[in-house]
């Protein structure tokens, strides 16, 4: 780690709330394409296996934005889905990826590893085919899977029971270095969806040379401050390796809750407030960006096991009330008939339904519904 000295005062979790707000809630002008990239860029990679959630996440930090404007920045590649980091679904802009498809390689290696048991082979010529196989169109699923049975076989490697269980499928599409699209549904929904190599869909991003450092930089630019651990939850890299990466950056280090060191860049914006009521996708960054144990920055423990069900690794849809998370919210209903319940927290603010209508608005025009009301109750 780099050298660190001890500062005359501590971080306490009310300015490390106002620093990470102050860079997941930037002041953007514009609500096209453009504006969603460059949202994108500032906030970083979003953890989309809700295919709702870029769209919710937008919504709330360029209120106005419209579900057809994160659609053109999909279609255009200004944007990308895939499975990175930890092996979860992330949209980040084009060049991000690279960064996430890098990290991913090295930090999802030993999965691959273990669940394979390969004798003859390694799991980089694997990877290599399964690009080669998705290099010229979007294959489903499915059709990777097959590829992956078959090219174990071809080069008399076993097929471990798990993958023919269904293991196979997450090894195929998790892959770092393959984007994915629907195939059969919108952005915003959770149809089938299809794979092709991140190389071909880009041949013109630009991978930077220490590529680790850089990703290691992009979460501190995005979620700082923070510590080797929620870097290294955020990567899913060892905690040797991140130790290693944050060596080789320049940066701020202060004493923080607990009497953790924490990092950051030295171009950091200011801490900022943010007043009033945001509506939140399921796994949003100001949660998922950092270390489960860590999360007192937004929100308690007690209401952070309400909000995340451990059994399932789902995670409900936090309200954000005056920068702290008060409750979760979900939509009801089918048809044209929806309604938005709002759950708040024992303890917390209970939001006003005059409060309400800004983000309710920002929530249908970044989703393309409508909501015909609005109900507020305790969680």
């Amino acid at each position: 780690m780099s050298s660190y000295r001890g500062p005359v005062t501590a971080y306490a979790w009310d300015e490390l709330r106002g620093l990470s707000l102050a860079r997941q809630f930037p002041d953007l002008e514009g609500r096209g394409p453009a504006a969603v990239t460059e949202a994108v860029r500032r906030i970083g990679p979003i953890q989309s296996q809700t295919a709702r959630s870029p769209y919710v996440a937008l919504g709330a930090r360029l209120p106005g934005v419209t579900h057809d404007a994160v659609t053109a920045a999909y279609e255009s590649h200004a944007i990308v889905r895939g499975s990175s980091i930890r092996g979860t679904v992330h949209t980040s802009t084009a060049t991000q990826h690279a960064l996430l498809d890098a990290t991913t390689r090295v930090g999802q290696r030993a999965v691959w590893v273990r669940h394979l048991r390969l004798r003859h082979t390694e799991v980089e010529e694997l990877w290599q085919a399964t690009e080669q196989f998705a290099a010229d169109e979007w294959r489903p699923a499915d059709e990777l899977f097959d590829h992956v049975g078959t090219w174990l076989r071809a080069h008399d490697e076993e097929v471990p029971e798990a993958v023919d269980r269904g293991l196979g499928r997450y090894l195929a599409f998790g892959h770092g270095g393959l984007l994915r699209r629907p195939l059969t549904s919108a952005w915003s929904g959770q149809g089938a969806a299809g794979y092709r190599t991140a190389t071909s869909v880009l041949p013109d991003r630009v991978v930077p040379g220490d590529v680790l450092v850089a990703a290691a930089r992009l979460h501190l630019a995005s979620y700082g401050p923070a510590t080797r651990r929620d870097v290294a939850w955020w990567s899913g890299l060892g905690l040797r390796r991140v130790d290693d990466l944050l060596s080789r950056l320049d940066l701020t280090w202060r004493e923080g809750p607990g009497g953790q060191p924490y990092a950051d860049v030295p171009d950091a914006p200011a801490a900022r407030d943010l007043p009033g009521v945001r509506l939140l996708p399921e796994f949003d960054a100001v949660l998922c960006g950092y270390d489960p144990k860590a999360r007192d920055r937004f929100v308690g423990p007690a209401d952070h096991w309400l909000l995340w069900h451990r059994n399932n690794g789902y995670m409900l849809a936090p309200v954000l009330a005056d920068g702290r998370v008060g409750g979760h919210w979900r939509i009801e209903g089918s048809g044209r008939s929806k309604m938005l319940v709002v759950r708040s927290f024992a303890g917390s603010r209970k939001p006003r339904k005059a409060e309400l209508e800004e983000p309710v608005a920002a929530l249908s025009a970044a989703l393309g519904v409508s909501l015909e009301s609005v109900t507020v109750t305790r969680a």
